[in-house]
């Protein structure tokens, strides 16, 4: 249990990342990002949904602990909130980029934003909690929950 003052007590077990923009780079993922998610994986239940741009999502993260989902739907957006809401929402972090990650990141527990090198669609930015300017920063926030409290706490 994560206990923010004046904002939320968090018992996270789920982690739901986008993947191109968020984890990813024209669908290739940087080796501290590698590092990174690895330790993730090993706290937490990690989930990957994609529309998968670029066609790497399932080569790229084959190493990991994780399960990924690519998107079939017309409706992106719906289909990744009907995710997080199938996987419990109270209990799951969402990090994103586009404007289909809006709607998922505004009914996570905790919603993280990432700049990354595609920026950030203004819904996704509004809908979250915290913006973090690269997926590396958003992962040490999960693996160090001091740094959610001194953020967050008001």
């Amino acid at each position: 249990m994560i206990e923010i003052p004046h904002f939320k007590d968090l018992e996270i077990e789920n982690i739901l990342f986008d993947y191109n923009g968020t984890l990813a780079t024209d669908g290739y993922l940087k080796e501290e990002t590698k590092v990174l998610l690895k330790e993730v994986c090993e706290k937490y239940n990690v989930y990957v949904i994609t529309a998968d741009t670029f066609g790497t999502v399932k080569e790229a993260l084959q190493a990991f602990e994780l399960e990924v989902l690519v998107l079939s739907s017309r409706d992106h957006t719906k289909e990744k909130a009907d995710f997080l809401s199938k996987l419990n929402s109270e209990k799951t972090v969402a990090l994103g980029n586009g404007n289909n990650d809006a709607r998922m990141l505004k009914d996570a527990i905790l919603s993280i934003a990432i700049m990354g090198d595609e920026g950030c669609a203004k819904e996704t930015l509004l809908a979250s909690d915290i913006v973090c300017k690269e997926i590396g920063s958003a992962m040490e926030l999960l693996l160090k929950p001091q740094r959610l409290i001194a953020t967050l706490r008001r």
